[in-house]
């Protein structure tokens, strides 16, 4: 992921001069744009979605609408956007979950995203924030891990579900650091987050806007967010790989793609156009309310990311033996 951020500049430079060269497929679009987001309504899928179609809309003139299709962790609607026509006019807001995790969670994928899916654009990470409860002595990454490993099997992760991203987080932690921790699996983050504050499990790995408000009232502790650096929301909280767990991260990168097969000008357009949206004060603004930072990338960088992704979380899944609920 570092490598994404560290490009942003040159990747948004890139668009603009592409803008200026009219990339732009001359005929597109001439009529209205569908984005799928394959989870229900709320959530960052759906927020940025929809902030990138009113930006689109105005961009070309033309509206460009949000089809929420929610079902079987974002296979539902990800396989629809899949077998669209590849003409540009459905584009799929999808995630780390639907393009790089599912693969290896489901038995059996109705779509395969690196066969049936053209990466068009990177837009946004986010990453978790590993809180204890206010009870935990624990005051570091470092400290969790001698605690855990003081005390084999005592300590319960909770995480929003079995197969999601706070599970997954969770089993990449405990093989990382080498300790015994088990998982319990709730319906939601909120029940999860209850269960913390209650003292019935020890740790998660949460999703920001839900653990910022109690981290905040001090009545959960923050000891590392999962991402590459720091964040402003959070002030003073390292990440995890600079705090006792070297080489640790687990965030969720959001991205537009479309069918396999859209033609490379319609592609270049899209891309161009989200890029540019995505540098805006508007969608900073928005990304921050959800714990998430812009990310820029070309198509290609889009495309190495899914892979380097799957083939991480393959091997975090193989090895814990995580399915789907």
């Amino acid at each position: 992921m570092t490598f994404f951020f560290r490009k942003a500049g040159a990747a948004f430079a890139c668009a603009c001069l592409a803008l200026a060269g009219g990339a732009r497929a001359d005929d597109f679009p001439a009529r209205p744009v569908k984005i799928v987001v394959p989870f229900a309504p709320g959530g960052g899928n759906d927020a940025f979605a929809r902030l990138l179609a009113q930006g689109l809309s105005v961009a070309w003139k033309q509206q460009v609408f949000v089809e929420n299709r929610p079902g079987a962790g974002g296979n539902i609607g990800s396989d629809f956007a899949a077998k669209s026509p590849a003409d540009g006019y459905t584009l799929l807001l999808g995630h780390t979950g639907s393009f790089a995790i599912n693969p290896s969670l489901y038995t059996k994928l109705p779509y395969d995203p690196q066969k049936d899916l053209a990466p068009i654009s990177l837009i946004a990470s986010t990453p978790l924030v590993l809180v204890v409860g206010p009870n935990e002595a624990a005051n570091s990454v470092k400290e969790l891990i001698a605690a855990a490993k003081a005390k084999p099997g005592a300590y319960n992760f909770a995480s929003s579900g079995s197969g999601t991203g706070s599970h997954l987080a969770g089993e990449l932690f405990k093989s990382m650091a080498g300790v015994q921790i088990t998982h319990v699996p709730y319906k939601g983050t909120s029940p999860a987050v209850t269960d913390l504050l209650g003292g019935q499990v020890q740790m998660m790995f949460s999703v920001i806007p839900t653990a910022l408000p109690y981290v905040q009232a001090k009545r959960l502790k923050a000891l590392a967010v999962t991402g590459a650096h720091p964040l402003p929301m959070l002030p003073g909280i390292p990440t995890a790989s600079s705090s006792g767990l070297p080489g640790f991260e687990s965030t969720l990168s959001y991205g537009v793609l479309a069918p396999k097969g859209t033609p490379e000008p319609v592609i270049r357009e899209i891309h161009d156009q989200t890029a540019k949206l995505v540098a805006t004060a508007a969608f900073k603004e928005k990304f921050s309310m959800e714990g998430a930072e812009p990310l820029f990338g070309t198509s290609a960088e889009f495309a190495v990311l899914i892979r380097a992704e799957t083939e991480k979380w393959r091997k975090v899944i193989v090895s814990s033996g995580a399915r789907a609920e």
